[in-house]
């Protein structure tokens, strides 16, 4: 998939962004080729090991939804405070290091900043194809904008969104260009606008997985507005999506074809990922923490105990493994995973959750139970039925979690949830015979801006969003 032709050397800003080309024309490096067609920019968009991947670690080491060894609990302390959720941690004192969801995001956005303010003005392309890939770039850059902005700050909450703050906003891929640190009503607005200016340019087909398309445009709009609350919008544009893309896997059918692997006693022989590229239920593909790339996380055995008896997805990725006093449940699947884009499920989930919301319970389960048949064993699968509105939504949450494991969403969900205060996420574990909590209020469920970023902002200033 990676098809990267161009060789453009940059200077790095804000730990990791391109400089414009703008400054770079007059004196490329010997080798390097300077980006003038619209081919050049769009192959920025093919290189998915550094713009298109989005890291959720340190949100999956709070969610406990990957295991954590010993070995590493000693070694990594602030994964230990996240993963044992140390209230008394000072995680500002112990985010030290370059820290990957930052920079790694930021050099994205200043990749997809430089396409956008060139890819208008580039040759050898019609104005229908400049705009598709200009397009593409604002998908891209508000997904990760998204991804940072439900990290290192508060999420989304109406009567405080115009006071709390952000993330840096910067919109120039210009070297040394002004930031400011935007509040999150400014910053969802700014996510809204680019879905807004880039749908009427985006393709019903996709160029490759790593290229967003109409139906990621939808469903992405889809994924803003639930965090925002705004169930109306959110059921319209997810409406859309699946009018793009309706499709589902079949977990089932990918457990019986491989049972004969997947059962054996004591055997841990991996089995290859479908949730790669060509994964029916993609709108858009992007790695996520850096398990997606060739491989996955293991899980707790608390973790496990969530999913559904039957669960054939969940049988087809992890098997329960024990070493020395260590047992948590191994992967057992290998290749490409689809932890940073969207999916179908996801939309059809969110349709379920905004039809309970409305009070259409029986529609509302009526999806969920559709996508649960293509997950859930026969021999154990029985449809959801109720008429109670949180009984429902609690099982729309919890398919939903087991669904998007090892992706931002279930982070942010339940901060989203956390704060209606309705339905409010909190979990309870022990280990070595201590009994450890993390409280839906826990000021944990946002990140701190790792210190190089505080310490050097760049043209601009950051104020932490949490006190530790």
């Amino acid at each position: 998939m990676k098809n990267i032709y161009i060789n453009i050397l940059c200077v790095l800003v804000l730990g990791a962004a391109f400089t414009s080309c703008d400054d770079y024309l007059d004196d490329a490096p010997k080798g390097s080729k300077v980006p003038t067609t619209l081919a050049d920019y769009e192959a920025f968009i093919r290189d998915e090991y550094t713009n298109q991947t989005i890291n959720s670690e340190e949100a999956l080491n709070l969610l406990n939804d990957k295991y954590m060894t010993t070995a590493n609990l000693s070694l990594y302390r602030l994964s230990k405070a996240n993963y044992m959720w140390d209230e008394t941690a000072d995680r500002i004192q112990l985010n030290q290091a370059d820290e990957t969801t930052y920079y790694r995001s930021y050099a994205g956005i200043s990749t997809f900043n430089l396409i956008i303010e060139n890819a208008l003005t580039t040759t050898e392309a019609t104005e229908e194809q400049k705009r598709v890939v200009w397009a593409e770039a604002k998908i891209l850059r508000a997904m990760t904008f998204y991804h940072l902005a439900n990290f290192y700050a508060d999420t989304y909450v109406a009567s405080t969104a115009a006071t709390k703050l952000s993330v840096p906003l910067i919109t120039s891929a210009v070297i040394n260009a002004p930031s400011k640190q935007v509040s999150i009503q400014e910053m969802y607005d700014f996510i809204l606008a680019d879905i807004k200016d880039a749908l009427p340019y985006l393709p019903k087909v996709s160029q490759t997985a790593l290229h967003p398309n109409l139906g990621a445009g939808y469903a992405f709009y889809s994924r803003v507005y639930l965090q925002m609350n705004n169930y109306t919008e959110a059921l319209k544009y997810a409406d859309l999506a699946l009018a793009e893309n309706n499709k589902l896997y079949d977990w089932v059918a990918y457990y019986n074809t491989n049972k004969a692997i997947i059962d054996v006693p004591d055997s841990y022989t991996t089995t290859v990922s479908p949730m790669g590229y060509k994964y029916v239920e993609n709108y858009t593909y992007r790695h996520g923490a850096s398990s997606g790339l060739g491989t996955e996380n293991s899980i707790p055995v608390e973790r496990a105990q969530r999913f559904e008896a039957g669960d054939a997805r969940f049988l087809s990725r992890w098997k329960i493994y024990t070493v020395g006093a260590e047992t948590y449940y191994r992967r057992t699947l290998s290749g490409n995973f689809n932890f940073g884009g969207i999916t179908t499920v996801e939309v059809y989930l969110i349709k379920a959750e905004c039809l309970a919301r409305a009070g259409q319970i029986s529609d509302a389960l009526d999806i969920l139970n559709t996508v649960r048949k293509t997950r859930i064993l026969p021999v154990t699968y029985q449809d959801i039925a109720t008429t109670d509105k949180t009984t429902a939504l609690n099982a729309i949450f919890k398919t939903k979690n087991n669904e998007l494991i090892a992706t931002l969403i279930p982070f942010t969900d339940a901060r989203r949830l956390n704060a209606e205060g309705a339905y409010p996420v909190s979990f309870s574990k022990v280990a070595d015979g201590v009994t450890y909590n993390l409280s839906s209020t826990s000021h944990l469920w946002t990140m701190p801006f790792p210190q190089g970023a505080t310490k050097n902002p760049g043209n601009g200033t950051i104020t932490q969003n949490v006190a530790k």
